[in-house]
């Protein structure tokens, strides 16, 4: 919650002080980067289920650091490209960009203590990674730093939180042996974790962020720079609904990554995520009236819309319960139904949606169709065909 809380105050006092100029820019980096924490939520995921398997720390380290290194790689290839398509600095690119390779690490050490069911200590290493994120971002932007200064400061930070990770699940799991503490069998502790998982689950990740951040990148090529900034700014509503109830999936993955409890489990997660999500949109609509005192005036035009914001976030929230479920079992080619929802809400937009409210309505009719047939799918497998007993690490 306090990682969440100072991401939110981040974008809203990064929306006054650059102003609806300067903010689209800003929000589609940190779209951009959000992107790039893809194979981090993977990892994370792939690390906490193998943990509950009963591989060792030892191998799950030198996974994540193979990881780490070629994620680096493809994050220099991908500096000018998305230097050319956002229309922004060479400097900013390799801003949002830089942590990837840190926020890897970072998200591996969370899965040691998540899949260990380490949850105090993985609350203060999630609390202690968002303050580090945004404490030293809204420093730079205070001191006039820019869109790219904040996203440096912020990547600095990550990286300091990754070692402090480190020391803090070294301090609390055995790294002799498997950490995990989940009732289930341990695995052979000498076999290897490969890179293979995490590709996979990474492919799965990829197509939720994409779906939930895609929209951003749309709204720079099809509106102007002010209705640009104004959507970007709703979809802090967006992204309320959607990271506000993400503990139900930290805790509920490891049983969901255990064949004798696992559909309960997901039965459960989707539940909570549907109940939430409708609080969730309710808030936004009564909330709405605010959003032009903390964010400015020119912010006004949206704030009739700001639920509907927050309806696509609570979707996307019970979209990505969906997709957790399916690594926890290794179901990943479900993802293949959400890649198809991101191409057709992609072709629909660019074709299509010229203005905020035709563009955040299809947002939501796509999320919507693309959520229950996900969801109808996992609930329906979970039900007839288990999790298998004795998973093999690859």
């Amino acid at each position: 919650m306090t990682a969440n809380v100072a991401g939110y105050l981040l974008q809203l006092l990064a929306a006054s002080w650059l102003g609806v100029e300067g903010y689209s820019e800003f929000a589609s980096l940190l779209a951009v980067q959000l992107l790039c924490a893809v194979p981090a939520l993977a990892m994370q995921n792939v690390v906490a289920r193998e943990v509950v398997r009963g591989a060792s720390l030892r191998a799950v380290r030198a996974m994540m650091w193979r990881c780490a290194a070629m994620v680096a790689a493809v994050a220099v290839v991908l500096i000018p490209v998305v230097a050319v398509v956002l229309d922004v600095g060479v400097w900013a690119a390799a801003a949002a960009l830089g942590a990837a390779p840190a926020l890897v690490i970072l998200s591996g050490e969370q899965g040691i203590l998540q899949g260990g069911n380490h949850f105090r200590a993985l609350a203060t290493v999630l609390a202690m990674a968002g303050t580090a994120r945004v404490v030293p971002a809204l420093l730079a932007l205070a001191l006039g730093g820019g869109a790219a200064g904040a996203l440096w400061a912020g990547a600095a930070g990550i990286v300091g939180a990754a070692f402090v990770a480190g020391r803090i699940a070294r301090s609390t799991t055995d790294d002799s042996g498997a950490a995990g503490n989940s009732g289930e069998p341990a695995a052979d502790t000498t076999k290897a974790v490969g890179v293979l998982p995490v590709l996979r689950a990474v492919q799965v990740q990829a197509a939720l962020m994409a779906l939930s951040s895609v929209d951003l990148i749309v709204v720079r090529i099809v509106l102007d720079e002010v209705d640009a900034s104004r959507y970007s700014l709703g979809t802090i509503a967006t992204k309320i609904a959607f990271w506000l109830p993400q503990a139900v999936g930290v805790v509920l993955y490891p049983r969901m990554a255990q064949p004798t409890h696992s559909a309960r489990a997901i039965r459960d997660a989707l539940t909570v995520l549907s109940v939430i999500g409708v609080v969730a949109v309710l808030g936004a609509a009564l909330a709405a009236p605010l959003a032009p005192l903390f964010a400015g005036a020119d912010y006004a035009p949206i704030q009739g819309l700001l639920w509907l914001f927050a309806l696509h976030g609570a979707i996307l929230a019970v979209l990505q319960g969906a997709l957790l479920s399916a690594i926890a079992v290794e179901r990943t080619a479900l993802a293949a139904v959400t890649w198809i929802g991101l191409a057709v809400e992609v072709t629909l937009m660019l074709a299509f949606a010229r203005t905020i409210e035709s563009l955040i309505g299809t947002a939501v009719s796509v999320a919507a169709v693309t959520t229950t047939i996900v969801a109808v799918v996992v609930l329906r497998a979970a039900r007839t065909h288990p999790a298998p007993a004795n998973p093999v690490l690859s």
